[in-house]
């Protein structure tokens, strides 16, 4: 069984970037696919904060390769205001709101996780048994949007595929075994992010692949990687993608994307990482 490394970046509208990674005199609206041109990947940052339109996931699959692959994260109304609990609604809503636009280029979901919100089995084990594995389950629950989107919900899907998910926790509870465990037990990825040792880090495989989020290994957000970082990075996904850094010995695939962008790195180190792994 073969893996596949998604090497990408987390959003692409930048002012910084203009000039410096996107060529000068590139028109904005173009910028999605000059990243297309470059990585294979995106985290779609904007469903964080609000529910985007399904004209704009259309119009992002339209300006990428076919094989490009987005991950989209998940609405902080469920991780960071619900904190999980009740969240029925709103994982309709989310799911209504356009993601499944995106087609055959619709990657992982991420659903990042406050530092205040703590480790609760309950709570976790009833969380991740109401995300959809499919898009067939995710057209269902979308089906169970409210009011709120009448009108401007998309309830279509081309294929039945499955879905991935990841989860990114910032408390130092997650480290109690029984997370992994129940993670595990899901096929939800822990993510593993360098924060600069600003949050854990969390280094266990729970999924059929891995994500990994790298905001920087010296100052958060902002640092970029050197390259001999960028080679032990490089070194640990063949590892996850040929299986000999996993027990199991099963190849995963990996999603890997750069955060480090106050100062315009995360592109550049991205673009580094993954000319290292073809």
């Amino acid at each position: 069984m073969s893996a596949t490394a998604f090497v990408g970046i987390s959003g692409w509208r930048y002012p910084r970037w203009r000039g410096d990674f996107y060529p000068r005199g590139l028109p904005q609206r173009r910028e999605l696919a000059y990243v297309g041109e470059h990585l294979r990947s995106v985290e779609l940052n904007g469903s964080f904060y609000s529910l985007q339109r399904p004209a704009s996931y259309r119009r992002w699959r339209e300006e990428v390769p076919a094989d490009f692959v987005f991950a989209v994260k998940g609405s902080r109304y469920v991780t960071h205001m619900l904190r999980l609990v009740g969240v029925h609604t709103a994982l309709a809503n989310f799911f209504a709101s356009g993601v499944l636009a995106l087609g055959p280029t619709l990657g992982p979901f991420l659903w990042q996780l406050p530092e205040r919100v703590d480790f609760d089995p309950d709570v976790l084990d009833g969380f991740l048994s109401q995300l959809p594995r499919t898009t067939g389950a995710a057209l269902e629950l979308a089906r169970q949007h409210d009011q709120r989107l009448d009108g401007r919900d998309w309830l279509e899907v081309e294929a039945d595929m499955p879905l991935r998910h990841a989860l990114e926790p910032r408390s130092a509870s997650f480290s109690d075994p029984r997370a992994a465990e129940i993670l595990r037990a899901h096929d939800v990825a822990l993510v593993l992010a360098d924060t600069a040792g600003r949050w854990p880090v969390f280094d266990a495989l729970t999924a059929d692949h891995v994500y990994v989020r790298l905001h920087g290994s010296t100052e958060l957000y902002a640092s970029g990687y050197a390259g001999p970082e960028l080679d032990a990075w490089a070194d640990r996904i063949r590892g996850w993608l040929d299986g000999t850094a996993s027990t199991d010995g099963v190849p995963r695939d990996v999603y890997a994307y750069f955060d480090n962008d106050a100062r315009g790195r995360a592109p550049h180190d991205a673009v580094a990482l993954a000319d290292r792994l073809r």
